[in-house]
């Protein structure tokens, strides 16, 4: 009974291990992200998906969104909302920039504020958490 419970210690150390913080720019953490594309908010419960396809779905499982492999972020429509940049820039779809992902997970806003961390997580998905879904 004793390696049971050491085995689900394990198990669960390692899950939670798995998931990068996403940070407020106080630092508070707001959620995370698994690396199987899982969204947390802060209490651990489920607010959203991202496949491996770069489709997004909420909490129910309802596609919400795409993100393709240029970058572009399009709504379950297919509209494009913004754009993710190489260099991490954040544009919204008619092109001004809204924001800023450094390679350090930094989350700025256009005027260079911080306003998160996502330290460990690609670019795309912190800005869909971070600029262009209310995930919740």
């Amino acid at each position: 009974m004793k390696k049971t419970g050491i085995i689900g210690f394990l198990v669960f150390s390692l899950s939670i291990a798995n998931a990068q913080t996403i940070e407020s720019g106080s630092r508070s953490t707001t959620g995370y992200i698994k690396a199987d594309g899982t969204i947390e908010n802060s209490s651990r419960s489920t607010v959203g998906y991202i496949k491996l396809d770069g489709t997004i779905e909420n909490k129910s499982r309802s596609t919400i969104g795409y993100i393709k492999s240029d970058g572009t972020i399009e709504n379950s429509s297919r509209s494009t909302v913004g754009y993710v940049k190489k260099d991490g820039t954040i544009e919204n779809s008619s092109r001004s920039t809204i924001g800023y992902i450094k390679d350090d997970g930094t989350v700025e806003n256009s005027s260079r504020s911080t306003i998160g961390y996502a330290r460990g997580i690609k670019k795309e998905w912190a800005a869909v958490v971070y600029f262009f879904f209310k995930l919740d």
